[in-house]
């Protein structure tokens, strides 16, 4: 007998047809909660998911005993009870990879968005109000020769350092990581403890993962720390940045600007001030939005699914400690 896979993430009908060739498919379209009535009935039987956006809690794996593997079409995994899995040796796999570069593409639109004030000024077209030459009022800042703060230097955070140092000649310092002297080597990059990185950046780009050490990683404190000309740009997970702090900080001029995809509640609300302000540029956190990231992802998706469930090691395992299974 096949074994059952739900799938509620975005997987393309060839994938599906691949997916069907050794397992019995459900698919959930559109799946907004775990509470859905056919969904829950369907965890009964299950011995894998595929998807993304879904908390899985404790709970929910009570209501699917046969569950083996979950292959997460995302690099995060802040919504799965990693430790709970591991004990109950279910297999979490994500995708990374498949999204650095494409991610980092972002990161460093935010960057230079941010500083040259970009969406601020199309605006300023649309509206009619380019009737002179542009003068100081609506000059950015320049991008190329600065300094640029690396929160986290891990895959992305290390591509969007490549992206600054190799193509802008910016000076590259990094925090919240282990020494990387290979990054070191290839871009110059140097090691700083948090404060010291705030107080020296022109940029300060957050890449780290959430967990509970960095979630608020960045409040009050840390926008004080930063000079005043200094832009901000968050491409981790919302819940890192403590976002009331955030929008105090560029109300009174703390920091200059911030290019935001990520934020503690999503989709943002528009009763939130960050939208609407200026200085800020917002993104609905398209990160590894582009047709072929997220058909990669979810391919990668399918092979972790795959393996897992053919007795073989996923490609992207999270808890190593749940294989081999006892």
């Amino acid at each position: 007998m096949k074994k059952r896979i739900l799938a509620y993430g975005r997987l393309n009908d060839e994938q599906l047809r691949e997916l069907r060739r050794d397992f019995h498919v459900d698919v959930f379209t559109n799946l907004e909660s775990a509470d859905d009535p056919a969904f829950r009935e369907a965890l009964g039987e299950a011995h894998g998911l595929v998807g993304a956006s879904l908390s899985i809690t404790p709970a929910l794996l009570d209501a699917a005993p046969q569950l083996e593997a979950i292959a997460s079409i995302s690099v995060g995994y802040d919504n799965y009870p990693v430790e709970e899995l591991t004990r109950r040796g279910i297999l979490l796999c994500n995708t990374p990879d498949v999204l650095t570069e494409t991610t980092a593409d972002t990161g460093f639109l935010l960057i230079m968005s941010a500083a040259r004030r970009a969406v601020e000024l199309a605006e300023f077209i649309k509206h009619g109000e380019w009737q002179t030459s542009i003068g100081a009022a609506q000059f950015g800042s320049d991008v190329h020769g600065k300094t640029l703060g690396m929160v986290g230097f891990g895959r992305i955070g290390a591509a969007i350092a490549r992206r600054g140092a190799l193509g802008f000649g910016m000076r590259i310092l990094y925090s919240n990581a282990s020494p990387k002297p290979a990054l070191e080597d290839e871009l110059g990059a140097r090691r700083r403890e948090l404060d010291e990185l705030l107080g020296e950046a022109d940029f300060v780009c957050v890449t780290v993962p959430l967990s509970a050490e960095t979630e608020r990683l960045i409040g009050a404190r840390e926008f004080a720390l930063m000079r005043d000309s200094a832009i901000f740009v968050n491409i981790a997970r919302g819940k890192v940045v403590d976002e009331a702090a955030l929008i105090a900080a560029l109300t009174a001029g703390e920091i200059r600007a911030a290019g935001l995809d990520v934020f503690e509640r999503e989709p943002l609300s528009q009763d939130s001030p960050l939208p609407h302000m200026a200085n800020v540029v917002a993104l609905p956190h398209i990160g590894s939005a582009t047709h072929e990231t997220r058909t990669a992802m979810a391919q990668r998706a399918v092979d972790n699914i795959t393996r897992a469930l053919n007795g073989q090691r996923p490609i992207s395992l999270v808890n190593a400690a749940a294989w081999p299974r006892a």
